[in-house]
């Protein structure tokens, strides 16, 4: 029956749910986002069975807490642990200032897709990657998901669909075009702006550029954001033609929030990587495919890519896009975004 939500609508429920604090069910276990549940619901989940942290490797390794499953750890609750506990271990925000919170011990043997589930979803949902998980039975009323099938779903790529186009006069370039591009799976729209009319039968000039509401709209000092923005929208001005792509990953796909507790974390003398890690996320957790999505979507086969990170032309390859030449983009420097540039290309490999 066609008004069943599919998979993917029930991903994006789930998605919704855990923002607002709601568990799901995913397999046998009751599955709850640490930065959003409340102690009434804590002490629901309590009287149905012995709750279990889960967090990723990364966030172990910070807390000293034994990784004994591949990519997450399974930390046991005590039973005298608060909602105050759990938030302390999901959100680096005091490590320094309280830096013992152990010790911790962990689970270990047992199948853990349904807590690798558990944690990609907080991911996708842009939540800190802590999720409170109980072996019980499911709850009438609450989100039901299957473990693979919904670690298989998120891994896909998100089908882009074209929703609405308009002449929008820039700055930069008079003639130009905003499309907007919606995803499949329940989450943001993308952007594409198309400078003058840049034919499909040769390379275009072409940037996929991440969101990055600081830098973009606030001009933010802290990164080469907004600057790369703009000098990529000047030079296809200029040359007349050229395409933007404007990807809604902001943080490098970690979210809004996600990249003030990082900027957080920064000034207490983390880098970039490091604060990343320490959030519980990997150094960069963005969908490049997007990019090459839209491209194709627009006609485009092969592109002259405004990029100094040499990731984004391997997956255009990969995906298809033929990158006929790699155009640097390299925008001043200042002395609140030297330590984020030198990171960039110490560790990120960006070619600065």
């Amino acid at each position: 029956m066609s008004l069943v939500p599919t998979l993917a609508e029930t991903i994006a429920r789930a998605r919704a749910d855990l923002r607002m604090g709601l568990p799901v069910v995913i397999g046998d276990h009751l599955a709850a986002a640490v930065e959003t549940l409340t102690p009434g619901r804590l002490d629901d989940l309590r009287r149905l069975g012995r709750p279990v942290l889960a967090l990723t490797a990364r966030r172990a390794e910070t807390l000293k807490a034994r990784a004994y499953d591949e990519g997450l750890a399974r930390v046991k609750v005590p039973d005298d642990a608060d909602l105050g506990w759990l938030r302390a271990l999901a959100d680096p925000a005091d490590d320094l200032r309280v830096p013992m919170k152990g010790p911790l011990f962990t689970d270990r043997d047992g199948d853990v897709t349904a807590h690798c589930a558990a944690l990609a979803l907080a991911k996708s949902a842009q939540l800190l990657p802590a999720v409170l998980m109980v072996a019980a039975d499911p709850v009438a009323g609450l989100t039901r998901l299957s473990p693979g099938p919904l670690l298989a779903q998120l891994a896909q790529e998100a089908v882009l669909a074209p929703v609405a186009a308009a002449r929008v006069p820039l700055l930069a370039a008079e003639r130009s075009r905003l499309h907007i591009f919606r995803p499949d799976d329940g989450g943001t729209e993308h952007y594409a702006i198309e400078i003058g009319d840049p034919p499909r039968n040769t390379p275009v000039l072409a940037r996929l550029h991440s969101a990055c509401f600081t830098g973009d709209v606030l001009g933010s000092l802290k990164c080469d954001c907004g600057p790369q923005l703009q000098s990529a929208l000047t030079a296809m001005g200029q040359a007349g033609a050229g395409v933007l792509l404007y990807l809604n990953q902001e943080g490098r796909g970690i979210g809004l929030a996600n990249k003030m507790r990082a900027y957080d974390l920064q000034d207490q003398g983390f880098d970039t990587v490091e604060a990343n890690h320490r959030l519980g996320f990997e150094d960069d957790e963005r969908d490049f495919r997007l990019g090459a999505a839209l491209l194709k979507r627009l006609g485009f086969g092969a592109v002259r890519l405004m990029t100094n990170n040499p990731r984004k032309v391997a997956m255009m390859e990969a995906q298809g896009v033929t990158v006929t030449e790699r155009v640097p983009l390299i925008v001043p420097r200042n002395p609140f975004n030297e330590g984020y540039l030198d990171v960039k290309a110490q560790k990120s490999g960006h070619i600065l």
